[in-house]
């Protein structure tokens, strides 16, 4: 079930039906928790075991830590419910991909190994719900947060639904006290709820999937190189489909969880205006680099051990951020590039410590930032090293021979829109949508509401599935 579906819209009425009638808070919660499961189920219902395995480990581990009497017991509890999360994780996203290198290894070696066929199936938002139940137990472990007594409050956690698939990526101290008492929206909350929810489905299904998707389709898996002009038109098609695709669904979940009266935090703060790399991982998706930040590059040694350390710890964290994404080499170049440039970054800076940019100098590490942001996009789209040389290659005017692959509608529509999401950006780049959306006409928000939710109605399609639904 997704967002932008006639299914999603009547199932989403009738949890808003049962969630505003009087009755006992513990029953709503109840009435959720099973609306969060079918929720789920929609897509593959023997994968509701994994939520049940994933959420029964991790309530109890977390407990047993807290009773532990001895440091050997509550590592022992932490790894077994490392065990069971990132064995699940690995087993069904990175399988195939373990299998496939090791097959490519033994070839180099001489040895003629022939793999089993791998035929499961990745349970839809596996890396999220992952890393939101670690998160808590890590939490825990540490000494950061109390265990949930409550199994069906941790239940409530793990598989709320607004952010259950593709984030934002919750943590227990974040979404669990939000259980303890009965919560319903008020007038305005729900009104904006329902305003984050046309706006997000408008960037979803009107400019993400109605304009940007098929450009970036036609130049990425053309059978033939790209030219210049297609080469940089699908490139940024691409950056600003994932952008719209994926903040569309943030920004539709926290308007869903809002309907409810439960709050979700920002996970994009308008990214395309980034002057740094720093910058741009403050604000785009905010839940995943903040977790990466916390469970990973910190615990690496952070910025505390020297240039060098803090180097390593910033390429580890970003490879392993790009294999959080997918099991393709792809995602790891894509990592990998993003750890080079905030390890230059940060270079940069210790060098020119005094330094101040006036206006013109950040505009002009803005628009450098979004050009190396989208040559890296380059790397996350491609479905192989080869595709993504190839795409580079046009990007520098190298294929030479290519043919047209774009229509002028879409060179037209593509550079129109990304320019105006570019703009948009750096317009707000120090606002939040709520202040802006505060000094708007009544009229003219009631307008442009209109006219998007409008646009979705004429643009909804077969309800294609957003992005990060893969990951």
């Amino acid at each position: 079930m997704v967002f932008n579906s006639l299914t999603f819209a009547a199932f989403f009425a009738i949890v808003l039906m049962l969630h505003a009638m009087p009755l006992a808070w513990t029953t709503k919660k109840v009435n959720l928790l099973v609306a969060r499961y079918l929720f789920y189920a929609a897509w593959s219902p023997p994968f509701v075991l994994l939520l049940w395995l994933s959420t029964v480990v991790d309530w109890w581990a977390a407990r047993r830590i807290a009773q532990a009497s001895t440091p050997w017991r509550r590592r022992t509890w932490l790894i077994a419910s490392l065990s069971v999360n990132l064995g699940m994780l690995g087993w069904f996203k990175y399988g195939e991909f373990i299998l496939g290198n090791t097959q490519l290894l033994a070839a180099s070696l001489g040895i003629d190994y022939q793999p089993p066929a791998w035929d499961f199936v990745l349970p839809v938002g596996i890396s999220f719900y992952t890393f939101a139940t670690l998160s808590y137990t890590l939490d825990v472990y540490l000494r950061r947060t109390e265990p949930c007594r409550s199994l069906l409050d941790f239940s409530l956690f793990v598989t709320f639904f607004p952010h259950l698939v593709a984030g934002p990526i919750m943590r227990a101290s974040q979404l669990l006290p939000q259980f303890a008492a009965p919560r319903t929206a008020s007038a305005d909350q729900l009104r904006f709820g329902l305003l984050l929810i046309t706006l997000g489905l408008f960037q979803k299904v009107v400019l993400a999937d109605g304009f940007l998707s098929l450009p970036a389709d036609i130049v990425f898996g053309a059978d033939r190189p790209a030219g210049w002009l297609d080469a940089w038109i699908g490139t940024l098609a691409f950056g600003g489909q994932i952008f719209c695709d994926f903040a569309g669904y943030s920004t539709t979940a926290i308007g869903v969880a809002l309907c409810l009266g439960f709050a979700l935090p920002d996970n994009f703060r308008f990214p395309y205006a980034a002057i740094g790399f720093t910058d741009f991982w403050r604000r785009w998706h905010v839940s995943l680099s903040t977790w990466l930040r916390d469970y990973l590059f910190i615990p690496l040694g952070g910025n505390r051990r020297g240039a060098a350390r803090t180097a390593l710890a910033l390429m580890l964290t970003m490879l392993l951020g790009g294999l959080w994404h997918g099991a393709n080499w792809t995602f790891v170049v894509w990592g990998g590039l993003h750890g080079l440039f905030l390890i230059a970054e940060r270079a940069l800076r210790h060098r020119y410590a005094g330094y101040r940019p006036g206006l013109l100098a950040s505009l002009g590490l803005g628009v450098l930032t979004w050009l190396l942001v989208n040559l890296a996009w380059v790397f996350f789209r491609a479905d192989s090293l080869d595709r993504a040389r190839s795409l580079l290659r046009g990007l520098l005017g190298l294929n030479a021979e290519a043919l047209p692959l774009l229509a002028c509608v879409h060179v037209l529509s593509v550079a129109l829109i990304v320019a105006a999401i570019v703009g948009a950006h750096a317009w707000m780049r120090s606002e939040t949508l709520e202040s802006v959306l505060a000094r708007v006409p009544a009229a003219a928000l009631a307008t442009a509401w209109a006219l998007m939710a409008f646009a979705i109605i004429i643009e909804q399609g077969d309800g294609d599935a957003f992005i990060y639904f893969q990951f």
